[in-house]
C-alpha cells in the first residue's frame, strides 16, 4: 500500500472495519452477458429495481465519468448462536443474524463515511460517494477486484480470515488508486456443503442463486403470496436464512463459541399480535422493518402451520378472523389447513361465511379440504 491507501485503511480499522481494498474502476464487461441473461431470465422477480440501467451496474462511471477508484470495505457481524430449544413446541420463529440491532444500512454507512472523510483529507478535493447495500453497485465484484475474497458456491464473498460473517461497503472516488498484489484464489474446492444443505435448492453449480426459490427473497423481497410449495420449505425462518453460511466451513471458527441470542427467535404469537403502531415502534431502526408488517405476519403465519401445534390454532384462527392485510389471512388460512384437527376446520368454516376477499377465500377451500384430510 501506498502511504496515502496505509492512512485510510487505519481510519477504516478505526470505525471497525476488519478487511479495505483499493481497485481501479473499469467496465465490467465480463460480467454483462451474465447480469443480462440474469434479468432476461426473470431473476429480479419482485426486485425491479436491480433490472433498471443495467449499465450503470456494469460501469460505474455512467454515475459520474469523474470517478477513478474504488475503496472497498468489509465490516464484520457476529453471527451469534440462536437458543437451543423446540421452535415447534415454543412457537419461535427464527431471523438472520444480520438483521439483529440497529439497521445495518444506518451503521455501516456512517462509518464509511468517516473513511471517505479520510479520502478528502489525504487527497484535497476529491470527490467520493458512498454506498452500502444501496445503489447500483456491484459490491461482491468490486470486493473481488480490490482482493477482499472470492466468490464462493453460495455466492457470498469469502475470506479466508474472516469468513463471509460481514457487511460491504464501497466508496466511489475521482482519486487514483489501484488493485495491489493478485486476484483473491476461490478457496472453495471440492465442498459443496452450501448447495446439499439449501433447504430450496437455491443454489447449483456454477456459483447460481435462484432468487426466487431463496428463502431470503421470499420472506424479505417478495411482496405477494408465497408459493403454497414454498411454504413448508421455510422450516421457522420469518426473516432472511443463513444456512448457507452457517454450513460453510470457513465461517467454522467465527460461528464457534458465539454467544446465545433469545433475539433470533422471537416469539410468532408476540409478532401476530402487532398492529401498524406497534410494528413500526418494535422495528422502526431495524432491517427487518423492509419486510413491512404485513410481510413480517405472513411469514409467521407460514412458521406457525409448518409447527404442526395445535397451540397455534387459536392464534391463526385470530388473524384469519380479525388482521386487516388479505395477505396475512390468506396465509393465516393455510397454516390452520396444514395444522387441522376439528378446531381448525371450525375457525376456517366460520371465517368461509364472511370473508369478503376472494383470494382469501380460495385460500379457506383448499385449507378446509387439507384440515379434513
Amino acid at each position: 500500500m501506498t502511504a496515502i491507501e496505509e492512512r485510510i485503511a487505519a481510519t477504516a480499522s478505526e470505525q471497525g472495519f476488519i478487511l479495505t481494498g483499493f481497485a481501479t474502476l473499469r467496465s465490467l464487461n465480463d460480467r454483462r452477458e451474465f447480469f443480462n441473461r440474469w434479468i432476461a431470465d426473470g431473476r429480479p422477480a419482485d426486485m425491479g429495481w436491480l433490472a433498471r440501467e443495467p449499465e450503470r451496474r456494469i460501469n460505474p462511471r455512467v454515475l459520474d465519468p469523474r470517478l477513478r477508484s474504488v475503496v472497498s470495505l468489509a465490516f464484520p457481524y457476529t453471527p451469534p448462536r440462536p437458543p437451543h430449544l423446540d421452535w415447534r413446541a415454543e412457537l419461535r420463529g427464527r431471523i438472520a443474524a444480520y438483521a439483529l440491532g440497529p439497521d445495518y444500512h444506518d451503521v455501516v454507512k456512517a462509518k464509511a463515511g468517516v473513511v471517505a472523510d479520510a479520502v478528502t483529507a489525504a487527497i484535497p478535493g476529491a470527490t467520493t460517494r458512498v454506498y452500502v447495500d444501496t445503489g447500483p453497485i456491484f459490491e461482491r465484484e468490486w470486493a473481488i477486484e480490490a482482493r477482499l475474497g472470492w466468490f464462493g458456491r453460495n455466492t457470498n464473498l469469502l475470506n479466508r480470515y474472516h469468513g463471509s460473517y460481514f457487511f460491504l461497503a464501497e466508496i466511489l472516488t475521482d482519486a487514483l488508486f489501484e488493485s495491489s498484489g493478485e486476484p483473491y484464489r476461490e478457496h472453495c474446492g471440492s465442498c459443496r456443503q452450501c448447495l446439499t444443505q439449501c433447504p430450496t435448492g437455491a443454489l447449483t453449480d456454477g456459483y447460481r442463486l435462484e432468487p426466487r426459490l431463496c428463502i431470503s427473497y421470499l420472506t424479505i423481497e417478495h411482496r405477494g403470496p408465497i408459493p403454497p410449495a414454498m411454504r413448508p420449505q421455510l422450516g421457522n425462518w420469518i426473516f432472511g436464512c443463513d444456512v448457507c453460511q452457517e454450513v460453510c466451513p470457513w465461517n467454522d471458527d467465527h460461528a464457534r463459541g458465539a454467544p446465545i441470542n433469545d433475539a433470533l427467535m422471537p416469539s410468532l404469537a408476540d409478532l401476530m399480535a402487532l398492529d401498524d403502531d406497534g410494528f413500526r415502534l418494535r422495528f422502526a431502526r431495524s432491517a427487518i422493518k423492509r419486510t413491512k408488517r404485513c410481510g413480517l405476519l405472513r411469514n409467521a403465519a407460514i412458521v406457525l402451520g409448518n409447527s404442526g401445534n395445535p397451540a397455534a390454532i387459536p392464534i391463526l384462527a385470530s388473524a384469519l378472523a380479525n388482521d386487516p392485510e388479505a395477505l396475512v389471512r390468506s396465509h393465516a388460512a393455510w397454516a390452520l389447513g396444514q395444522i387441522g384437527g376439528s378446531a381448525s376446520r371450525h375457525a376456517l368454516e366460520a371465517a368461509r361465511t364472511r370473508e369478503p376477499d376472494a383470494s382469501v377465500a380460495a385460500e379457506i377451500a383448499l385449507a378446509i379440504a387439507d384440515a379434513s384430510t
